[in-house]
């Protein structure tokens, strides 16, 4: 409830509690509150507060964590209390413990599913009754309920863990406040600072964050998460929008009905269970191996049966079976990768994508953001036409500096290093994926961009001097953005993007890994291509590419048989991370670009993060099917063990859970190393 309370209260950026301890911890700004103002609100608290029903089911109520050795402890202790308890009572506590065993080998017979793991337990008690040793029956059913228990509280760490670490990225959004004097200034905040009734914008790529109200703006939003409209759809003024939806293009300014972390939640225990759906090869193979193992324990208990006629070694081949610790210890290791994965940084979509990932022998590379630094430098500025070149770098920064690029980043920088303003006077500006920006000034049409989008798409004069510039770009490695009013060229902007400090060695580690292909495929100019592809140790470029022509060129790749990943940071490159084998965005990509893909990378660690994907997918894999050798090779001995008279039933049973136990800790393990 303080919590709460606190939460929305002006200059508050953070609150957690410690339920154990009854504390709480806060983060404020100083120079809006003092400790005094925090003590005051605690003070505060009234009916007023207490019986406010919107306040406090917004607070989220702590969960009671699940303590797995009491659980454990409480299950033995009343085992052993039942066999002093009167014996009707015994008998009706036995068969309502025993029935649901039964019952639900019945039913998997019924449903045509005989060889399964739950018939083989159902088999053991079943003839354990039959034969009058209700001790060992009850002793069966006790320790393979221990089983289901252990097993419960492992799954649930393993996606408890892994939804805690997703939820450890800070999201951010665009806040909107208005200053004393009235204007509207945004504010880069954490998601969860978000509060109901905020102003928040919403630009082209970006994913909406929470539910609300359009109060201005307008925009192609894609609702496909939400509704499964393949198309985006045109929202305006007074319509509802709705987190984990994306601005196609356009630009809305949201007020905030709902918080979109519990959204979020919801998205990531979302995006966990499909991860199921998601499996590994080797995941796969081992629960297809598992199911098929359980009839040659049939087989081999009826032969033990026909030659020895002993029931306890029948029941003790019984007890033991492949299934539990495949089935278990496989989805484990995939979860624990993931989480592994999480604590580097890179958020993967589900298991497959690893697979996919560590047997891949082609990587195709953006360059600009993912390949480079992403910190491109504005070389020089060509002014034309009777221009200054500040007056162009002046008109360039105003159209630029409503996108996230590194381009665009790179030309507002350079503006305001020289100290230049740019008051916004144009019209509403219009963002062409992979070309460029559209506007109108003083009734003249703006555009900048590409040389395709300039000269070829905008029909823009080409000056004589043109070539010349162009030529020494290239061979200084250098990218050209044109500037240009109606149908003259205005200015020339020569940027240099240098390459990342680590990218020739990825490249290196790549190829040792066993990737045959890395291509970089790029819009830039054939200069600056071939000067990145060579400081890089690129095996191929393509330069002047256009997003379809990425498209195709993996398309084409997966038709000669090769499996792809496509790397990239930009909404240009989301069409190809959708058709690659593994999409891998950068962690400073385009939101809809982090949507397409299938894994997202670290934005501190850069490429090494591609490097670590591969080497986790390939340790992932190893450790899978290490543990399903290991698991037949154990239960076999289990069983033999059983079968000759050296063990019982019931230790048979203690020892098969053992095993599982150990399998899932070692499934458990991390395989990165430092």
């Amino acid at each position: 409830m303080a919590l709460g309370l606190l939460f929305v209260q002006d200059g508050m950026n953070d609150v957690s509690v410690n339920y154990t301890s009854g504390s709480f911890l806060i983060y404020y700004d100083v120079e809006k509150l003092s400790e005094k103002h925090i003590r005051s609100y605690f003070m505060a608290l009234s009916e007023k507060y207490l019986e406010n029903q919107e306040l406090l089911d917004s607070v989220e109520e702590p969960q009671e964590s699940e303590n797995l050795l009491f659980d454990l402890a409480t299950m033995t202790a009343w085992h052993y209390l039942k066999q002093i308890l009167p014996v009707p009572i015994r008998l009706i506590l036995r068969v309502w413990s025993l029935g649901p065993r039964i019952l639900k080998g019945v039913e998997q017979i019924a449903n045509g599913n005989v060889f399964k793991s739950e018939v083989l337990d159902a088999a053991a008690i079943s003839m354990a009754l039959i034969t009058g040793d209700t001790k060992t029956a009850s002793n069966i059913n006790f320790l393979l309920n221990i089983g289901d228990t252990i097993e419960d509280f492992t799954k649930k760490k393993s996606y408890g863990d892994l939804a805690s670490r997703l939820l450890s990225q800070n999201d951010s959004v665009r806040l909107v406040e208005r200053s004393e004097n009235g204007e509207c200034i945004e504010k880069s905040v954490p998601l969860k600072l978000v509060k109901k009734s905020d102003l928040i914008a919403v630009r082209t790529g970006n994913v909406i964050p929470a539910d609300g109200m359009i109060v201005r703006g307008e925009a192609l939003v894609n609702q496909a998460s939400i509704t499964g409209e393949p198309l985006a759809v045109e929202k305006r003024e007074g319509a509802s929008v709705f987190a984990g939806t994306i601005v196609q293009e356009g630009e809305l300014f949201v007020e905030v009905r709902a918080v979109g972390n519990q959204t979020k939640v919801q998205n990531i225990l979302s995006m966990i269970d499909n991860s199921q759906t998601l499996k590994v090869s080797s995941q796969v193979r081992s629960e297809r191996l598992a199911d098929s193992l359980v009839k040659y324990n049939f087989l081999l208990s009826l032969a033990v049966f026909l030659f020895t006629r002993n029931m306890t070694k029948v029941m003790a081949t019984l007890m033991v079976d492949y299934s539990c610790a495949m089935k278990l210890a496989s989805p484990i290791a995939v979860l624990s990768a993931m989480k592994e994965a999480a604590e580097n940084g890179i958020i993967v979509k589900g298991g497959k994508f690893l697979e996919d990932a560590s047997v891949a022998d082609t990587v195709v590379f953006d360059k600009t953001g993912t390949l480079t630094a992403a910190v491109p430098h504005l070389e020089c500025v060509v002014a034309l036409n009777g221009r200054t070149e500040n007056e162009v770098l002046t008109v360039a920064a105003c159209l630029e500096e409503h996108f996230a690029h590194p381009v665009a980043s790179c030309i507002v920088k350079a503006a305001e290093e020289r100290g230049l303003k740019h008051p916004e006077e144009h019209a509403k500006v219009e963002y062409i994926v992979a070309h460029g920006i559209a506007t109108t000034l003083n009734g003249k049409r703006l555009v900048i961009g590409s040389r395709h989008f300039v000269f070829e798409d905008e029909k823009v004069c080409e000056p004589k001097e043109l070539e010349k510039i162009q030529k020494e770009a290239i061979e200084k490695g250098e990218s050209l953005l044109y500037l240009a009013e109606e149908n003259q060229l205005a200015g020339i902007f020569a940027i240099n993007d240098p390459v990342r400090k680590n990218a020739p060695e990825i490249i290196r580690k790549l190829h040792r890994s066993g990737i045959k292909n890395c291509v970089m495929i790029t819009g830039d100019d054939e200069g600056a291509a071939r000067n990145a592809a060579k400081i890089s140790n690129i095996d191929r470029y393509i330069s002047r590419a256009l997003p379809e022509d990425k498209f195709k060129f993996i398309e084409e790749q997966k038709r000669l048989g090769h499996k792809v990943i496509m790397i990239g940071d930009g909404i240009n490159d989301a069409p190809a991370l959708s058709v690659a084998d593994t999409g891998i965005a950068m962690g400073d990509c385009a939101d809809i670009t982090g949507e397409t893909a299938d894994i997202i990378l670290s934005s501190e660690d850069g490429l090494e993060g591609l490097y670590k994907t591969r080497v986790l997918g390939s340790r992932l894999m190893e450790k899978i099917d290490t543990n399903n050798r290991g698991i037949v090779a154990v239960n076999t001995t289990f069983m033999l063990l059983g079968l000759f008279g050296i063990i019982s039933p019931s230790m048979a049973a203690i020892l098969h859970n053992a095993s599982t136990v150990a399998f899932s800790v070692n499934a458990m393990k991390p395989v990165l190393t430092k």
